[in-house]
């Protein structure tokens, strides 16, 4: 071997010693990319990777911003606000490449999370086929965040920024569309909207473990989790264990003619779903520090029998949303549960009806909002088809709350109660143009009790913006519950024609208040 190829070997295997990082080139997560939309009125950051030490340039709309990757080769500029506009292009330079994205526009961006009543998709909503031939929108923009799950948070996550048509709209979010395109006409700008969302979901694995952790009545959740993956290794194999019987008594049973024996089910490990922060990690923490006007959610059906917890998990989780993305007026507009499952004759305990109230409880932080959707369900489907009115009621409160449009975005909203003989006298806020009984009287949706703690149903009747309430069989009521049911028959709306708020005035333990 001669002195020359000797030393191109040493030089190749040096080479070779480098770290990866120092050979690495300027790139930014996929959610920075061609078509994205940008958000007006805020500074806006634009990070990403790079060799460490290496200087970068970040040049847009007139701004030309420096940054330098860090020893992780980690890096952020962050541009001064920005004007609605675009197209425009952005260069990202490094020392030994550039990016140019092309296309780029800066208007309203929102983030549409939830389960499966967000996840449903624009072609399996009401009149779908005509939604989507008719999405021609070029200045709506679509981010759809590919469905994973992580055990730690994760910086970068699959997915990219695509115009509106009719062939990228039909498997999008249908109730986030909805919601993006009313902004958008009412605003006459550009939108950007951002889809993380898995069907069946619990709050929690949209929640930081960091958040968990932090409260004595959260921190079980994440325990029960830890104690599930410790025992995963077991729960597995006893599970592949019963899969080969039942397998063999599935085939007996076949061969028998009789009915197939039930199947064993499945361990939780750490690549499900409902790990407590899995989604948070591999959905959520990839888009900060993305800047957004805020987001909306459509959850809680997976969360009905630990409703009590709810209360607190649900306003912690917008809490740890706020904090990570580092803003204190994160807007947080979200869908209470509609009506769904057979309507009782009499009034019950209802653990749907104990999440709407951890909803309306929510309502106490600052810069959310609700849309009711009590009266748009479908009682044989927990995914009510109609989309376009939970996006329209969304997209109600965005336009009064955060554009200052001089619009009705709530429907009655339980206020006060005093007793007045045999009757109760309820005074409700929202009541815009009056209150109405929808379809004309009587009110339909009222129960009233005594101190016996039993419900009977109520008659009631409108006096301005309150509603009297009686029963002949209660004598000294003490409480009043209105749609307090999964399926309520209720008819309550303001003159917007907004339906009020499911409520109850007692404070009485409901069925889950010892579930965790």
């Amino acid at each position: 071997m001669t002195t020359t190829t000797q030393k191109r070997l040493v030089l190749l295997g040096l080479c070779l010693l480098l770290p990866l990082s120092a050979m690495a080139t300027v790139s930014v997560p996929s959610i920075i990319g061609d078509h994205m939309v940008l958000q007006q009125g805020k500074r806006v950051p634009i990070w990403g990777n790079a060799a460490p030490g290496e200087p970068i340039t970040v040049t847009f709309a007139g701004q030309s911003v420096k940054a330098t990757a860090d020893a992780k080769g980690q890096w952020k500029a962050t541009l001064s606000k920005l004007k609605a506009g675009g197209p425009l292009e952005m260069t990202i330079t490094g020392k030994d490449n550039a990016l140019s994205l092309k296309d780029v526009l800066v208007g309203e961006v929102w983030i549409g999370s939830g389960q499966s009543n967000m996840q449903w998709c624009v072609k399996d909503s009401l009149n779908g086929k005509d939604e989507c031939a008719a999405a021609n929108y070029p200045t709506i923009r679509l981010f759809y965040v590919e469905r994973k799950v992580a055990t730690s948070p994760r910086d970068n996550c699959k997915g990219e920024w695509k115009v509106c048509t009719p062939e990228t709209v039909p498997e999008f979010s249908a109730v986030l569309y909805f919601f993006g395109r009313d902004l958008h006409k009412e605003l006459s700008l550009p939108v950007g909207l951002i889809h993380s969302s898995w069907g069946g979901t619990p709050a929690e694995s949209w929640t930081s473990r960091q958040t968990l952790e932090a409260d004595a009545d959260l921190k079980v959740i994440a325990k029960q989790w830890d104690q599930k993956i410790d025992n995963y290794p077991k729960a597995k194999a006893a599970y592949d264990a019963a899969m080969k019987d039942w397998e063999k008594s599935a085939e007996q049973a076949k061969a028998a003619n009789q009915p197939e024996p039930k199947k064993p089910s499945a361990p939780q490990g750490a690549d499900s779903p409902w790990l407590a922060s899995g989604l948070y990690n591999a959905m959520i923490a990839p888009l900060v520090p993305y800047a957004v006007q805020g987001a909306v959610w459509y959850q809680g059906e997976s969360n009905a029998n630990r409703a009590h917890q709810y209360r607190k998990l649900f306003p912690a989780m917008i809490k740890d949303w706020r904090r990570a993305w580092n803003t204190k007026d994160f807007s947080f507009y979200f869908v209470q549960l509609a009506n769904f499952t057979t309507t009782k004759p009499e009034p019950d305990a209802s653990d749907w009806a104990e999440l709407r109230e951890a909803q309306t409880m929510t309502l106490k932080l600052k810069n959310t909002g609700m849309a009711v959707a009590i009266d748009i369900g479908e009682a044989k489907d927990i995914h009510p088809k109609n989309k376009q009115e939970v996006g329209r009621r969304l997209a109600l409160n965005a336009l009064a709350m955060d554009y200052g449009k001089d619009v009705a975005y709530f429907g009655p909203m339980y206020k006060s109660m005093r007793v007045k003989g045999k009757e109760v006298v309820v005074k409700f806020a929202h009541a815009k143009d009056g209150l109405v009984a929808k379809g004309g009287e009587p009110l339909k949706g009222f129960a009233i009790a005594g101190a016996d703690k039993k419900f009977v149903w109520a008659d009631a009747r409108i006096e301005g913006s309150t509603v009297v309430v009686s029963a002949p069989t209660i004598d000294k009521p003490v409480a009043v519950r209105y749609a307090w049911a999964h399926n309520p028959v209720c008819n309550m709306y303001n003159g917007a024609g907004l339906p009020a708020s499911p409520f109850r005035t007692d404070t009485w333990p409901g069925e889950t208040v010892n579930n965790k």
